[in-house]
């Protein structure tokens, strides 16, 4: 149950293919072999009214939240953590070019006991 949700400014439409960028994290997670396929969610919401720093307009972020179930060890957590910084991170390369940017990402783990889920898209996957 990998949920991959992008929360950034409305001033990066015109500079980051949102489409992209979540095809691109979904890839990465899916290289990591952690994730089923079926499971794995990525998506982007824009935000429309926010403040940066000192409020310059030029000032962007984009603020990323994996949500993950239990079971992985926290050396798989931090590999799959970095690969995804870094395969974000050099996509978005040209917004670090300017003083006006911020990246950020954090997993946090799902309790099983808090947590319900239906999925018809994993037996299409698995061929039952």
């Amino acid at each position: 149950m990998p949920h991959f949700s992008i929360e950034y400014s409305a001033n990066l439409d015109e500079r980051v293919d949102m489409q992209a960028l979540c095809a691109l994290i979904s890839r990465t997670v899916l290289e990591t072999g952690l994730f089923e396929v079926g499971a794995v969610r990525v998506r982007a919401f824009r935000a429309e009214a926010y403040s940066i720093a000192d409020a310059l307009p030029e000032n962007g972020f984009i603020d990323m939240s994996f949500r993950i179930g239990q079971g992985r060890t926290d050396e798989e957590k931090r590999r799959t953590g970095e690969a995804i910084f870094k395969a974000v991170g050099d996509y978005l390369a040209p917004l670090f070019d300017t003083p006006h940017f911020a990246l950020s990402l954090e997993i946090r783990e799902i309790h099983p006991d808090l947590s319900w889920k239906k999925n018809a898209i994993h037996p299409r996957l698995r061929g039952k």
